[in-house]
């Protein structure tokens, strides 16, 4: 547990790269640093939440993935490119305790806000930190289960922290949720409030009240199987609607002052770095081993959906015979996570046999298309619009808030198209939402509205999103993404989570040893479907 020691020097560096702003220039000698300012922290801070949410990063090279790549994998979003040599954890699920470490980066980020909340700068600093650190404990606890949470981030004092249970862990944050609005309610007119330093809403409380109401209805819909918990949760969601949620006005993005610049590890919008293309134009992150996912490129062809090629570009390969047309686009697809009917177009091998590299090594893969990748100085979602309001309509039609839950889906669905940036958005979304395979089910049960809504938001998260649609995936079953096809692959069903990091085995063996084996195709998440 010493990589989780909270370090302020850490928060100075991650606050000083990828930023142009004047906050965060360097006027002093940097090889003698001071003590940051509020403001440098909590924009470091939220710096490196959006980095990790966008799988800005991978934790070591030889594995080609960011943080949350394999989920885009699992979720059908994208596939290991053509012409690579095979990713044996990610097609084959050879998955261990050294494949993925989302642990170290959440626990180091959880170390940031503490700090700055240690070092007092006032409620509403301290409010946004504390909203921060239950997004980041939701989000080991999604990934983990259980994990160290009253006994984390105490420094030296304890370096082996026991383990807390995910529920337990759960119920707390929605304590800690509604403790930080109350206190950003109630600071006073005297209270610092962040300026250019709060990298998301510029210091605009309202919003960051918003955000936490929007974060503390997704805890609770995550729980949502659980039935002895659903009268309280639909208590503790009604007591604060009041405060509304994020929409298109106010989604949760965070923007330093991404540069397209290759200078320190990469200057550029996370998403952009994973996925995209450097400042010189070579290939960014994962962007030359992964390409299209044809379960996505199909679900939107099928569903004469514009995001299509917003999404993912074109192959360059004119006609290329292995490859899928849809809407007029002539997409490589090939994904080692799907086999759907134009898989391959007319050229479709049997189910279970994927074509020899040699056979799709001259066939240009399909990328990320100008709705995913809009510049490399793009805003990166860490809370979106059209996850917010396909979140407010399941919660509309399960009963834990009020409103028009048709309204609010068709709102998600306008978000999205206006996100990926769908010619005449508007219109298009609104063409897209009419159709009968589309339309909310409005007089249909609550299993078809759900499907509905769960399905849309799948969609739309793609591909800033994989960790949320794959959650989801996990607690509805929605969609039905099949799993892997690559020769002794053998999955008898989804990922249903990622194994404790190697980094926990070696410095606290004892505590991560009482949770038992896990298993990546049994151990599940508690509210996991």
């Amino acid at each position: 547990m010493k990589k989780y020691i909270s370090i302020i020097l850490l928060t100075i560096a991650i606050a000083g790269s990828s930023c142009k702003k004047n906050f965060l220039s360097l006027e002093a000698n940097p090889n003698t640093p001071s003590v940051a300012s509020p403001e440098l922290q909590l924009s470091g801070a939220l710096k490196t939440t959006a980095g990790i949410v966008n799988s800005a990063t991978a934790s070591s090279p030889a594995t080609s993935y960011g943080y949350y790549t394999m989920y885009a994998g699992w979720a059908g979003y994208i596939a290991w490119a053509t012409g690579y040599q095979p990713n044996t954890a990610f097609e084959q699920y050879i998955i261990t305790s050294s494949t993925y470490d989302i642990w170290t980066p959440l626990y180091l980020n959880l170390s940031n806000y503490n700090a700055l909340i240690a070092s007092n700068p006032g409620p509403n600093y301290v409010g946004i930190a504390k909203i921060m650190t239950v997004f980041n404990f939701e989000a080991l606890v999604d990934n983990y289960g259980n994990v160290p949470y009253s006994q984390a981030l105490k420094g030296t004092t304890n370096l082996t922290p026991a383990y807390d249970k995910g529920t337990a862990i759960y119920d707390d944050l929605m304590i800690q949720l509604d403790a930080a609005i109350k206190m950003i309610q109630n600071a006073g007119t005297g209270a610092a409030v962040p300026g250019a330093g709060d990298i998301m809403y510029k210091g605009n409380m309202t919003n960051w009240l918003k955000f936490a109401n929007t974060l503390k209805l997704r805890i609770a819909l995550r729980q949502s199987n659980l039935a002895a918990k659903t009268a309280a949760l639909k208590a503790a969601v009604a007591a604060t609607q009041a405060l509304g949620y994020i929409d298109a006005t106010n989604p949760g993005v965070v923007n330093p002052g991404y540069l397209n610049s290759d200078a320190s590890g990469g200057q550029q919008s996370p998403l952009y770095i994973a996925y995209g293309l450097t400042a010189s134009g070579g290939s960014s992150g994962v962007n030359a081993t992964y390409q299209a996912g044809s379960y996505a490129a199909d679900f939107y062809g099928s569903n004469n959906d514009p995001r299509l090629i917003q999404v993912y570009t074109v192959s360059t390969t004119p006609n290329a015979a292995a490859a899928t047309s849809i809407q007029n686009a002539t997409l490589n697809v090939y994904n080692g996570q799907a086999v759907i009917a134009s898989f391959f177009g007319a050229d479709s091998p049997p189910t279970g046999v994927v074509p020899p590299a040699t056979a799709r090594a001259n066939i240009a893969p399909s990328k990320f298309g100008p709705g995913v990748l809009k510049s490399p100085t793009m805003n990166a979602n860490v809370l979106s619009a059209a996850e917010s309001l396909f979140l407010q309509a399941e919660a509309v039609a399960a009963g834990y808030i009020t409103g028009n839950a048709a309204t609010l889906y068709n709102a998600g669905i306008a978000a999205s198209f206006a996100d990926d940036l769908v010619p005449n958005a508007a219109t298009a979304a609104a063409t897209y939402a009419a159709q009968p395979s589309v339309a909310y089910p409005v007089a249909g049960s609550f299993a078809a509205q759900q499907q509905a809504i769960i399905t849309q938001k799948w969609a739309a998260l793609n591909l800033y999103g994989s960790f949320e649609a794959f959650n989801e995936m996990r607690r509805t079953g929605y969609p039905a993404v099949p799993t892997s096809i690559y020769p002794n692959a053998n999955a008898p069903n989804q990922v249903t989570r990622i194994p404790y990091p190697f980094v926990e085995y070696s410095t606290n063996a004892a505590a991560v040893a009482g949770e038992g084996t896990i298993g990546i195709f049994t151990s599940k998440i508690f509210w996991a479907k």
